[in-house]
């Protein structure tokens, strides 16, 4: 496997490599960049070696990391290393794979590496061959492989309000969450709905790509979501816009899950 390394912090750049040949010695570093100017020129240029898979730190010394993507057109998948978390949102919106906090753990680089090293055998065996030779498109990968079979989808919700009967489309809908056995429905205005229908079942009625049960008590969707923490043990909080009653955390067994929708 062949791999560049894009961290500003030398001593930082030369554990990971360590780390990478402790998983396997065959992976060939071919280069380490610590600005994005100098990546921007590396990816620019004609190599004789494919890359694979990219590590990119998010703050370089000259600019934030995802500059690259806007002025090299780097299509390559990336494992995002970095001491920030409130950059994981917009990192799954490029070629991400994962997002690993500094300092980085050997356990979650392996199994970010075998979560690449899954994902791109699938593809192999899809009908696109010659992509991955050619540096993968992540979002084409990802559709592919996660492509809901089922897409009759609810496009909007008819709700009583004292008399009248309100219609709310789908696109106006942040989030829904769970109190005191009541469902509700928040709309991006701030407005909050009781509606009767229970999260499962929602789960069933709406499209997956857009919207995620992070736990018993939220089902969220993508531009709702302003920020995420990370808290020990990888725990992750989320600052929902609007704001919610009650704060909001992504279940533990659903963080490995999470993580891969934010990539679709």
């Amino acid at each position: 496997m062949n791999v560049v390394i894009i961290e500003d912090e030398n001593l930082t750049a030369k554990r990971l490599e360590g780390m990478l040949h402790k998983y396997d010695p065959s992976i060939d570093v071919l280069a380490r960049i610590p600005s994005v100017a100098e990546a921007v020129a590396w990816f620019g240029q004609p190599t004789a070696e494919p890359v694979d898979l990219v590590f990119m730190d998010i703050h370089l010394e000259d600019d934030l990391g995802f500059r690259i993507f806007e002025q090299a057109n780097l299509t390559t998948p990336v494992i995002f290393t970095t001491a920030y978390d409130e950059y994981m949102i917009q990192a799954f919106k490029v070629n991400s794979i994962d997002y690993l906090l500094k300092p980085i753990n050997y356990d979650e680089l392996v199994a970010a590496i075998e979560k690449f090293n899954a994902l791109k055998k699938q593809f192999s065996q899809s009908n696109a061959p010659g992509l991955l030779q050619a540096g993968p498109d992540l979002e084409t990968l990802l559709t592919l492989l996660g492509k809901p079979k089922h897409t009759d989808y609810k496009e909007r919700f008819m709700i009583t309000v004292g008399t009248k009967i309100r219609s709310i489309e789908i696109t106006d809908v942040a989030y829904f969450y769970l109190e005191e056995k009541i469902v509700f429905l928040v709309t991006k205005d701030g407005l909050n709905l009781p509606i009767d229908y229970s999260l499962d079942k929602l789960t069933q009625l709406l499209n997956p790509k857009h919207f995620f049960r992070i736990s018993r008590q939220f089902l969220v969707s993508l531009p709702a979501i302003q920020t995420i923490h990370t808290y020990s043990a990888g725990k992750l909080k989320l600052d929902l816009n609007p704001k919610s009653r009650q704060e909001v955390f992504v279940s533990g067994d659903r963080m490995t899950e999470f993580k891969e929708w934010l990539g679709k």
